[in-house]
């Protein structure tokens, strides 16, 4: 079993093998952080226009940004796996736009930076965040493990 994503493409940009990317490298992902089977997330892809949207009504700050993470039980502790209830872990929303902005201005693929924006999303979903630098320095370092691990190498 797997974890089951919803990946959604407002932007009607995204090719088969780029969904796929997403897809395998978030399920790679999940194994990794021992998520359980049958967790639920989604996956919204959308332009610069729809993620500034997002961000100045949730976050207060209008403008375009990388990648937005939702998670359902942010305030709660996460208890996986109880009877009848669905484990819904939240959503991540990637702008496409940055996405390509990024990849040229660090010189590497799309698809290195759409694996890194889903794999981000996904830790600030499980509750990694990167606002003191220890905790910057746990994130990051999880991401690059797992990227690296994947086969995203810079």
């Amino acid at each position: 079993m797997s974890v089951i994503i919803e990946l959604m493409d407002e932007t009607e940009t995204m090719t088969n093998d780029k969904i796929t990317l997403i897809e395998n490298i978030l399920q790679y992902a999940s194994k990794q952080e021992q998520i359980p089977a049958e967790t639920e997330l989604s996956v919204t892809i959308v332009d610069n226009d729809g993620i500034q949207t997002i961000n100045n009504q949730y976050r207060g700050i209008d403008k375009a940004t990388d990648v937005i993470s939702f998670a359902l039980d942010e305030n709660e502790e996460v208890v996986y796996g109880e009877e009848d209830m669905p484990n819904l872990l939240g959503d991540i929303i990637i702008s496409i736009n940055k996405a390509e902005e990024q990849a040229t201005a660090y010189g590497h693929s799309l698809e290195r930076e759409l694996g890194f924006l889903a794999v981000h999303g996904l830790l600030h979903l499980l509750g990694y965040t990167h606002d003191e630098q220890e905790s910057e320095r746990r994130m990051f370092s999880r991401q690059e493990s797992i990227l690296n691990a994947y086969g995203l190498e810079r």
